[in-house]
């Protein structure tokens, strides 16, 4: 039986957006060894028959100590563990794992999620983050890119592994994320979600701005909503405008879909993605999405017929897309959910997704 070690930085992650990558390997007879360093998602994980090992991770620290902490855990494991192939996801375990693994010659796949606010800086950081890529990625089997823009980015810098290819993002199950009826709110009300960390490089600020500026605007004729874990850096702002009641706070929840059914429109007002899952699995539920108009969102989006885009780091922006989405009707909303889940529906069915991934792996280990 050959055998995959997946390393990633969340468990949430790796179930939510490619358990379905796990279960065809195990149905094309693989052992599946998945190294992690949170419990969120364990428990179903070993439900399906994965194996979980331990290894902590600071996922957005810069600390060299922890760093070559993580550095050691991945050879020690790749030495006891014997895969026949490595799967890398995100940041650390693409450097730090592709690193153990070129120097151990073994063969890993690896997949770019996105790039981070450090090639949006440049400076001594990029630098050192380019180096450690091109060392960590070259002997990598395939390197997968979410959207071309990362892949243009990767290649003029330098950076390049034995194979790329471009897949559209993960991919969203239609199956889980099915297709609701569009909300028949009778109270007049427009409700607007965000769904993930409230941090500033996702557009939280620009979000909660807005927010408070259309409260005021239209009382009691909108509402705005976020669902997901606080930056604790963001805390305060985030508790300001809750006290202040322009802005609603829901912890972190395992299942999104009954929170996107509700809503009128999903927004997403991001800097910078690989490929947004949270827009993917919106337009699969039928809702129109308000996102930045990004590498990694507007892919996702048909411009003025799924959605609306407006250019990112822009309050005024992104108020003047959310006004413009208030002045629809419920049918003319209802018609853009329609042509969302037709979008995702054409493009980004994970099942054609993990194909490519599935055909790539059996094609290095055999």
């Amino acid at each position: 039986m050959p055998k995959a070690l997946i390393l990633v930085n969340s468990s949430s992650g790796l179930y939510d957006f490619r358990n379905e990558l796990l279960v065809g390997l195990m149905e094309e007879g693989y052992e599946i060894v998945i190294s992690l360093p949170d419990e969120l998602k364990v428990k179903e994980l070993k439900d399906e028959g994965c194996r979980v090992v331990h290894t902590d991770i600071n996922r957005r620290g810069v600390n060299p100590i922890q760093d070559m902490a993580l550095l050691r855990a991945y050879k020690s494991l790749i030495k006891k563990e014997k895969p026949d192939v490595v799967i890398t996801y995100t940041i650390k375990p693409n450097i730090y794992g592709g690193y153990v693994c070129r120097r151990m010659k073994v063969p890993y796949v690896s997949t770019i999620t996105g790039l981070g606010t450090t090639f949006e800086r440049g400076g001594v950081l990029l630098k050192l983050i380019v180096a450690m890529y091109k060392i960590s990625l070259k002997k990598c089997s395939c390197l997968f890119f979410q959207n071309d823009e990362n892949r243009k980015i990767f290649e003029s810098h330098g950076i390049r592994a034995v194979k790329h290819v471009t897949v559209n993002g993960s991919g969203v199950n239609l199956d889980k994320h099915t297709k609701e009826a569009f909300p028949g709110h009778t109270d007049a009300v427009t409700r607007f979600l965000y769904i993930g960390r409230l941090m500033t490089e996702k557009g939280s600020n620009e979000y909660i701005e807005a927010a408070k500026a259309l409260h005021e605007k239209y009382k009691g004729k909108v509402s705005f909503a976020a669902v997901g874990y606080c930056e604790d850096e963001f805390k305060p702002i985030a508790d300001k405008a809750v006290a202040e009641g322009y802005l609603k706070v829901i912890p972190y929840q395992k299942d999104i879909h009954p929170y996107m059914k509700e809503a009128d429109a999903i927004v997403h007002p991001s800097y910078h993605e690989g490929m947004s899952n949270v827009l993917m699995e919106a337009a699969a539920t039928g809702r129109p999405v308000i996102a930045s108009n990004i590498s990694g969102c507007r892919e996702v989006v048909d411009d003025g017929v799924s959605g609306i885009l407006f250019s990112p780091r822009s309050k005024e922006a992104l108020i003047e897309a959310l006004e413009k989405f208030m002045n629809l009707d419920t049918a003319a909303r209802a018609d853009m959910g329609k042509a969302a889940r037709t979008l995702v529906e054409q493009k980004f069915d994970r099942r054609s997704i993990i194909l490519t991934y599935i055909e790539e792996i059996k094609d290095i280990t055999a």
